[in-house]
């Protein structure tokens, strides 16, 4: 187990995340060999227009405005990284937490048009 902690921040962003997920996550904290920040959680439709104008989403029916989905990034030597190998420890960490409290999720590094940072909710099991 690690002695990582969410900031303040990280925090913040959980609210209106649905609780399986958010235990997920933390679970994932407690188990994983780095240190990750929650970047965002919870959107709004205003939100989800922006990414979409910008090209940084795709959709307008994001997991993210229901509370389905949160975006993780590695956090080493106090900054947000972005490279790959860092992702896949990441989500090794929340597939293994995923799996110990029995709530699948499904991970954005695994589409065809690949998401590092994005985690959800199984849409069958949690629809």
């Amino acid at each position: 187990m690690s002695d990582w902690k969410f900031g303040r921040l990280s925090e913040v962003r959980l609210l209106g995340v649905r609780s399986e997920l958010v235990a997920v996550v933390r679970l994932a904290l407690l188990i994983s060999p780095i240190d990750f920040a929650v970047i965002e959680g919870l959107r709004t439709h205003k939100r989800q227009k922006e990414l979409v104008a910008a090209g940084a989403s795709w959709t307008l029916d994001s997991r993210h405005l229901t509370g389905h989905a949160v975006d993780l990034a590695p956090y080493v030597g106090g900054s947000i990284r972005w490279d790959w190998p860092l992702y896949y420890q990441l989500a090794a960490a929340m597939k293994s937490a995923a799996a110990e409290l029995k709530t699948p999720v499904n991970w954005g590094g695994h589409w065809k048009v690949r998401d590092g940072p994005h985690f959800e909710l199984d849409r069958k099991a949690f629809p």
